[in-house]
């Protein structure tokens, strides 16, 4: 089960409101939304979490480029909320290395019944050496370090871990009427 809020400071202080996903497809699409729900200059944070197996901040500041942090990155990206905050940029991937995937997909060789290709080289522990999800966090830790909230805490995060984030901002009661 997801849960997903907008968090947005104003001149009143915070403001939240619960946000449904569902016509959410790309980070485009959830920069949208959240610019719709805030005023001119205002700092958004969109949180979404799922079952305490990964939450993530989307924060965005006036027009600027959104800023993300994803807590567990490998779960997120088996998460279709989660692939949404996992950009190329995020994952330090080249855009065009998902169409060479796509590609490789179009191009069967005969191992996709599941016999080891002989020429792939990656390690499978370690993932695809192109640019797999990594294990752990991931995006801009210090996110939230202007509002209450260091790096070091944030990565120490666990369990409600939105909860303790709104604490340190200040708005855990809003947030805690939205859930």
């Amino acid at each position: 089960m997801y849960f997903a809020a907008l968090l947005a400071r104003t001149e009143d202080g915070w403001e939240a409101s619960d946000t449904e996903l569902d016509d959410v497809e790309t980070l485009s699409d959830l920069t949208e939304l959240a610019r719709d729900a805030s005023g001119d200059d205002d700092t958004v944070l969109v949180f979404i979490e799922q079952e305490d197996s990964w939450f993530g901040v989307v924060r965005l500041d006036g027009e600027e480029d959104p800023r993300i942090y994803v807590s567990q990155a490998q779960a997120a990206a088996r998460s279709s909320y989660g692939e949404i905050l996992l950009t190329d940029e995020l994952l330090g991937r080249d855009p065009g290395d998902t169409l060479a995937a796509l590609e490789e997909l179009v191009d069967l060789d005969g191992t996709e019944d599941g016999e080891p290709d002989k020429t792939d080289t990656t390690d499978s522990a370690d993932g695809d050496a192109s640019g797999a999800v990594p294990a752990g966090p991931i995006g801009d830790v210090a996110i939230l370090a202007d509002l209450g909230m260091d790096d070091k805490a944030l990565l120490g995060l666990t369990t409600d871990a939105l909860g303790e984030i709104a604490d340190a901002l200040g708005a855990s009661e809003i947030l805690q009427a939205v859930r």
